[in-house]
C-alpha cells in the first residue's frame, strides 16, 4: 500500500516530468529563444532584444497543411538561421533574394528583376562611401571582410552587373544596411540553414555593462545585476511587441 504523502509525491513527480518534456518538445520543435547581439538589424531589432522564433513555419508542407498551415519564405521575412560560413552561429536577416532573383545594388537602393525595391525598413547611417557595399555585385574590387569562397562563387553568378540567386538558397541582408556584415560578404543562405521567423520580442534590455558595480567581464555579476535592476533595464516599450 502506498501511502497518501507517497502518492502525492509520486504525482507530483509525474507532473513535473511532464511539464519538463512539454517544455523541451516546445523548445526543440515549436519555439526557441535568441538574443540580438549586433546592430545590424537596427531599428527593427535592436541590441538587447530577446526573440521567441517560430520553427515550424516554415516546414515542409504535407498532409497536415491543416493543422499546421506552413508558409513560404518571402521577400520581406526576417529569418534566423544558421550562419553559412560557421554553422554553430545564428543570425538574424531580412530575405531580399529569393531564388531564380536577379539582384543588384545602385548607389545603395536595390533592385530585384530590374524594379526597384520599396525598402521602408531600412536604415543608413552614412553617405555612399562604400564602392563593394552601395553598388553591389561588384566583380572588380573585392572588399575587406570578404569571404574567399564567396568572391569565387559571386563571379561566376553575376550577368549583365546581376546577381542570380540559385535554387534552394536565399540573398539576406540587415535592415542598418551602413553597417550589416551579410550575404554581400559572405553570400547565400541555404534554404536548410534556415530555422525559423521570429514572432515576439519577449524582453528588451538597455545596455548596462557600464555599471560601476562588479566587473562587466563577470557573468554572475551581469545575472546579479540584471535580477536586482530588471525595471530600470528593460525597454518596457518593447517587451512583448509583436516582430512584423
Amino acid at each position: 500500500m502506498v501511502s497518501t504523502f507517497g502518492s502525492d509525491v509520486i504525482g507530483s513527480l509525474q507532473s513535473l516530468l511532464g511539464t519538463i518534456v512539454i517544455a523541451v518538445f516546445v523548445i526543440t520543435f515549436i519555439v526557441q529563444a535568441f538574443q540580438i547581439p549586433t546592430q545590424s538589424m537596427e531599428n527593427t531589432l535592436l541590441v538587447g532584444d530577446y526573440l521567441l522564433v517560430n520553427k515550424l513555419c516554415y516546414g515542409e508542407p504535407g498532409v497536415g497543411d491543416h493543422l499546421m498551415p506552413y508558409q513560404k519564405i518571402a521577400r520581406g521575412d526576417i529569418v534566423v538561421f544558421h550562419y553559412p560560413v560557421d554553422p554553430t552561429q545564428h543570425f538574424v536577416k531580412r530575405v531580399i533574394g529569393l531564388p531564380g532573383d536577379r539582384l543588384r545594388m545602385v548607389n545603395k537602393r536595390v533592385f530585384i528583376n530590374g524594379k526597384l525595391l520599396s525598402e521602408p525598413y531600412v536604415r543608413f547611417i552614412e553617405p555612399p562611401n562604400d564602392a563593394f557595399r552601395d553598388d553591389f555585385p561588384r566583380v572588380d574590387i573585392p572588399a575587406p571582410r570578404l569571404e574567399g569562397e564567396w568572391w569565387l562563387e559571386m563571379r561566376k553568378l553575376v550577368e549583365d552587373g546581376q546577381l542570380i540567386v540559385p535554387a534552394g538558397h536565399y540573398f539576406v541582408m540587415g535592415d542598418n544596411r551602413d553597417d550589416s556584415e551579410d550575404s554581400r560578404y559572405w553570400g547565400f543562405v541555404p534554404r536548410g540553414n534556415i530555422i525559423g521567423k521570429p514572432l515576439l520580442i519577449y524582453w528588451s534590455v538597455q545596455d548596462w555593462d557600464r555599471s560601476p558595480l562588479g566587473s562587466p567581464e563577470s557573468r554572475l555579476y551581469h545575472i546579479a545585476y540584471a535580477v536586482t535592476h530588471i525595471f530600470q533595464i528593460t525597454r518596457w516599450n518593447r517587451t512583448l511587441r509583436l516582430i512584423h
